[in-house]
């Protein structure tokens, strides 16, 4: 997969303020902004360069009000989405990015449903859904 590199002046122009927030400079949107995801077969995109990220399928609902989801597209291999540490808030956690582009995506969580175990909490404003045709 070739890298996407754009200066903050071309993702700012791209992007929508919360979107550019979330992705570039590491935000998090409120708790249910995203409660109306598509139900449909499809997959989430990365809202910045498009990358496929999370397919529909692997979807569940966690009650936490942010889009959650047991893998990314492509397994958990670290090929569409990777992994970083997050020291923020006084916290230790595990940021998840697109690999394609470097977006902040949320973070991963050892707590989720089977078959995985985990929930890949992710910021809905980061996404866009691509119906299956």
């Amino acid at each position: 997969m070739d890298k996407v590199t754009k200066s903050d002046a071309e993702w700012r122009a791209q992007l929508s303020d919360l979107a550019y927030k979330v992705t570039r400079r590491h935000g998090t949107e409120r708790a249910g902004t995203h409660d109306d995801f598509p139900k449909a077969p499809g997959t989430f995109h990365c809202v910045c360069c498009g990358a496929p990220l999370f397919d529909q399928a692997d979807k569940f609902e966690s009650g936490t009000g942010w889009p959650s989801f047991t893998r990314p597209v492509d397994g958990v291999s670290g090929e569409s989405v990777g992994e970083s540490v997050d020291r923020s808030f006084f916290m230790r956690r595990t940021e998840v990015h697109c690999n394609r582009c470097e977006a902040h995506l949320g973070h991963v969580f050892p707590d989720g449903p089977a078959p995985t175990g985990l929930r890949y909490c992710i910021n809905g404003v980061a996404l866009t859904f691509e119906p299956e045709t």
